[in-house]
């Protein structure tokens, strides 16, 4: 489904999955598979149809069911086919898997707050930020390569790994991931080819994204 997309570079647009049961309840969800609720795959269409907009020349989903199901509805629209990665998944959190964000930070607060400080830790003693980022890193970067000039990428992935994914592309410090801060359900945001490399053009949005009038580009 190639369109003209006027000459600006390659964009990989990194989409959050929809809404699940344990995102109202807020529990750490991980590698848990958890489906959409109703309103999860409502989030998805709605937001298929404005990123069909975009004319996508490809799409690449963790293998996890809400991000699979949400990366169907965009294929539904646009025809293009969905390739699942293992690699694309949420970080494995261990046993902070399938409690609440109150429970985490009851009975593992010293761990919590090391996070929240930028320290390397293994949430539940599971995966450190830098290894989530090692494995989805490479996928999207591999297949933003398969891109023509002004291509775009559609990554359907869940919110932790998008973050560390963002701060990999963007050669941040690691200690500096956390302020990107989070994707709402549903929601994305956007790189955009530079003449440095990646650059983040748009962050949690739920719109199209808009050229940015006076920028340096």
């Amino acid at each position: 489904m190639n369109g003209s997309k006027g000459g600006r570079g390659r964009r990989i647009v990194l989409w959050r999955h929809g809404q699940t049961a344990w995102n109202l309840e807020s529990r750490f969800q991980g590698t848990t598979d958890i489906e959409l609720t109703e309103t999860g795959v409502a989030q998805a269409r709605r937001a298929a149809r404005l990123l069909a907009a975009l004319a996508p020349d490809a799409i690449i989903s963790s293998d996890l069911k809400r991000a699979a199901a949400t990366a169907a509805e965009l294929s539904a629209v646009s025809g293009l086919p969905v390739a699942h990665y293992e690699a694309l998944r949420e970080t494995y959190a261990g046993v902070w898997q399938g409690l609440t964000h109150t429970e985490i930070v009851g009975r593992y607060g010293e761990e919590y707050a090391a996070w929240k400080r930028g320290e390397p830790v293994r949430r539940g003693g599971g995966e450190l930020e830098t290894e989530v980022a090692d494995r989805a890193a490479p996928v999207v970067l591999a297949a933003a390569d398969k891109l023509p000039a002004d291509g775009v990428l559609v990554v359907v992935s869940h919110g932790g790994t998008i973050r560390t994914t963002i701060g990999r592309l963007l050669d941040l410090d690691p200690v500096s991931w956390e302020s990107l801060g989070g994707l709402s359900n549903c929601c994305w945001s956007v790189l955009g080819e530079g003449v440095r490399g990646w650059r983040l053009n748009e962050h949690n949005a739920g719109t199209l994204p808009e050229p940015v009038i006076g920028d340096d580009t």
